[in-house]
């Protein structure tokens, strides 16, 4: 994790759902993450062997997350994923799969990101978009 803010890496380690899906963050700066799915039979239970859509749906919002979270100041509190979307283009098959995600606009209360998911071979098998709401702190008196 060596392109990961260390508050970032100490964040996604302590994160279970993460070491369940066998996850790692590669790389997280303002604005963009990636994550690397390293698959097991437990993902890889899609159609023909393929990894599950809904494990590639969490990849979506968790490399969202990231990518936001490098993006964060001082004020803005997270509020939660209002909106994703997917896009399965072809199945993700083998050992590892990897999703990188762009903020492309950061307002006061809305986020608008989107995730590519390639395979190991860096074939792209999925985009995905999210809005995440944020909300602002209120100002000191």
């Amino acid at each position: 994790m060596s392109d990961v803010p260390p508050h970032l890496a100490q964040r996604f380690a302590a994160t279970e759902l993460h070491r369940l899906l066998g996850l790692e963050l590669t790389e997280a700066r303002p604005g963009f993450a990636c994550i690397a799915l390293h698959t097991s039979p437990a993902t890889l239970s899609g159609v023909g062997g393929a990894v599950h859509g809904g494990v590639l749906a969490a990849m979506v919002d968790i490399a969202m997350l990231f990518a936001l979270h490098a993006t964060l100041e001082p004020g803005d509190i997270p509020n939660g994923t209002a909106e994703l979307g997917i896009t399965y283009l072809r199945p993700v098959h083998g050992s590892r799969a990897t999703a990188e995600a762009s903020i492309l606009r950061k307002g006061r209360s809305m986020v608008y990101a989107e995730i590519s998911i390639f395979d190991e071979h860096r074939t792209l098998c999925a985009r995905g978009r999210t809005i995440y709401a944020l909300r602002r702190a209120p100002e000191p008196a």
